[in-house]
């Protein structure tokens, strides 16, 4: 009778809980939740709002022992796993979002806090479909000045919040205990889970910026967020022609990833998380030159629009005047300019290998005399000059030398605005002249094709790694001597070269760059994908470009990039990088490996790397 009894409420509850479900009409379904320590800003999201969805109001309750803070959404769903963050800054020190209850459907989210941080700082807005909290107390000090655009694709100024992700173990309930199945459904507690009942995984978080809608329009795509945005100098890849702006420190809402939208009938724009901490847009035009990016006076949104299509009077609701100039020498090869304004100012930036471009759209007064007098005597911005733009605005265009690494910076205000530039190294004077690196132009690649002879690489099923890499070896020679390149195979048959004697081939040619192609393995054979290596810095570039090429071209798990200290890599002087085109251990991998299609898919997408690091350089 008993049994009986627990099985109707059971029942009962089941048939609740589905009819709240079914006749519910403003369920908020939770998609995604994430924390920006370095602007002290939690965003929860919801899928986009239907017909009768309202946001749900929130209210915090104040606990102690331990001290913490805690807030209810009701008629919300969690579409996620349960999130468990605990961080190592000051203020915050745990936050836990989990299902409260499904009858009603309640999540709660609570916050563990330092005993010197007031729950009062805790501050609540809402917009579209998000939740967003602003902590008062930031977890991290901004600077006045935030970096807007750089050059260099890896910095140490990339900001991780070192991050434990605590999973509970779904305890093991019997097929024929309703109680324990009630009490599983139910009575999820608040409680702070303990070692022994979580599996526990490191998670590095990024940062900065969190992009949460993205727009198009003619000519031009939008994106709207929160925190600081810094550009990376872009990359422009071909087949189809595409140009790749690249987003440092920056989160992309999970409902935006991998989605791409129409700016016109020839023109598209795909946005996704290239990994941790990079957004990546990619636009699809044959007008790949003209797109520029283009920064709000606050900073939080971002406009890539065809230069020429650009309306100024249309980026700005108040106009600002030059009030004064600045120039900074921060070391031997590097000075900075400051441009000061009377009001926010909106502003757009182009680079070329020679020139630097900012377009002031709001700006419509400044001193010519007082600028070339304050830039004069400066090393690097003497021949900088200011125009008017046709209509609207002004034109900022500094001369710069080829390798010159740039970065721009826009006040918190949005009231400066600085460009700093770092000139190339000479390069020092030299007893005997070095070999030239080119030919009237021509560019010069040494390919190397990992093992050889009595080095068979990884082996698996009678495949060998060292006839895999020589056959992809030779494709890429082949493709790069079609398009006037100038190549130096480390080895053209199955012989056996030393990894000294690869350098010292590498050497001898003093090439532009170093290819060295493997093919990875693993004891575990679920693994699968592709990576990129590079040791010394001035071969990250060239990791990045072929890597972003490559990885675009294969179908295969994106492992992303290694600083590592293999022997040919360590040793060449010129860039030089390592790429493991996939593993020998996993079968459907292998079975790729040695297939036609993924062998050429491979080397053309080495090839269309190779040609996007020369374009910029």
């Amino acid at each position: 009778m008993k049994k009986l009894f627990i099985l109707l409420l059971f029942i009962i509850a089941t048939f609740l809980t589905f009819c709240s479900k079914v006749f519910a009409e403003d369920i908020f379904k939770i998609t995604s939740a994430n924390f920006d320590t370095s602007n002290s800003v939690m965003v929860i999201s919801a899928q986009d709002n239907t017909v009768g969805q309202i946001m749900p109001d929130v209210k915090t309750v104040t606990l102690e022992n331990p001290k913490r803070v805690y807030f209810d959404i009701n008629s919300a769903v969690l579409t996620i796993p349960r999130q468990d963050w605990t961080f190592n800054s000051a203020g915050i020190k745990q936050v836990i979002i989990s299902q409260f209850t499904t009858n009603p459907d309640v999540v709660r989210v609570v916050m563990y806090l330092d005993e010197n941080f007031s729950p009062s700082d805790i501050k609540f807005m809402k917009i579209k479909n998000n939740i967003i909290l602003k902590f008062k107390n930031p977890l991290c000090n901004n600077p006045y000045f935030q970096n807007t655009y750089r050059d260099e694709h890896a910095s140490s100024s990339d900001f991780y919040e070192y991050m434990t992700i605590y999973t509970p173990v779904k305890k093991q309930v019997s097929e024929t205990n309703i109680v324990e199945q009630l009490q599983d459904a139910f009575n999820t507690t608040l409680q702070q889970v303990t070692a022994p009942e979580v599996e526990k995984m490191p998670l590095r978080l990024n940062t900065k910026y969190y992009i949460d809608n993205l727009t198009t329009k003619p000519n031009a795509v939008l994106i709207n967020g929160f925190g600081s945005l810094t550009v990376e100098k872009p990359m422009i890849l071909t087949n189809p022609t595409r140009i790749v702006f690249d987003m440092s420190n920056t989160l992309v809402a999970q409902n935006l990833r991998n989605r791409e939208f129409k700016i016109n009938e020839t023109e598209n724009v795909k946005i996704g998380q290239f990994s941790v901490n990079k957004a990546r847009i990619v636009i699809t035009t044959p007008n790949v030159e003209k797109y520029i990016p283009i920064y709000s006076n606050d900073n939080q949104s971002l406009l890539i629009a065809n230069m020429n299509s650009v309306i100024p009077s249309s980026l700005y609701t108040t106009s600002a005047d030059v009030l004064t100039y600045n120039l900074e020498t921060l070391d031997s090869q590097t000075e900075a300019m400051t441009l000061s304004f009377n009001n926010p100012v909106v502003h757009g930036f182009d680079k070329t290998n020679d020139e630097i471009t900012v377009y002031l759209y709001n700006v419509s007064k400044y001193n010519d005399a007082t600028f070339k007098n304050t830039f004069l005597k400066s090393h690097l911005f003497a021949n900088a000059k200011i125009s008017l733009m046709n209509g609207n605005g002004l034109k900022l265009t500094i001369p710069i030398n080829k390798d010159s690494l740039v970065n721009t910076y826009l006040g918190a205000d949005g009231k400066a605005l600085k460009i700093s530039v770092k000139a190339p190294k000479k390069p020092a004077a030299q007893k005997t002249p070095a070999a030239p690196s080119s030919v009237s132009g021509v560019k010069r690649v040494v390919i190397d094709a990992g093992h050889g002879g009595t080095d068979y690489g990884a082996i698996r099923n009678g495949i060998n790694e060292k006839d895999i890499t020589l056959d992809v070896a030779k494709r890429v020679e082949s493709l790069l001597k079609k398009q006037g390149y100038q190549v130096t195979m480390t080895r053209t048959n199955d012989i056996y070269v030393s990894l000294q004697d690869r350098v010292s081939i590498s050497e001898n040619v003093s090439p532009d760059i170093f290819v060295s192609i493997h093919v990875n393995s693993s004891t575990r054979p679920e693994i699968t994908g592709i990576e990129t290596h590079y040791y010394h810095q001035e071969s990250l570039n060239l990791a990045q470009t072929v890597h972003s090429a490559f990885a675009s071209a294969v179908k295969s798990n994106n492992r992303g990039l290694f600083k590592s200290k293999f022997y040919v890599i360590n040793h060449t002087t010129s860039p030089a990088i390592l790429i493991e085109i996939g593993f020998i251990s996993n079968d459907n991998e292998r079975a790729q490996l040695v297939s036609e299609k993924r062998k050429q898919d491979t080397a053309k997408s080495i090839v269309e790397g190779i040609n996007n690091y020369f374009k910029q350089h």
